[in-house]
């Protein structure tokens, strides 16, 4: 298992950027985004919309995720 995050590409409402996540988070959001239905980039797009100054855009998905695991 490694433990580092690892820069992915995603498109943000037309503009691209990098987020690093490690792995396992990286494939719980993919699966949450299959489960909804939803693209990727619009599933990063929406948490980037609603996410505080204070946070980024990679802690915010992270949270994102943590907070979608608890609630099953």
């Amino acid at each position: 298992m490694n433990g580092r995050p690892r820069k992915h590409s995603l498109t943000l409402r037309g503009h691209r950027t990098s987020v690093s996540l490690e792995d396992d988070f990286w494939d719980a959001f993919r699966e949450i985004a299959v489960q909804e239905g939803r693209a990727i980039n619009d599933l990063a797009a929406e948490i980037d919309e609603t996410r505080g100054e204070d946070c980024g855009l990679a802690s915010a998905i992270r949270l994102f995720v943590l907070r979608r695991l608890r609630a099953l």
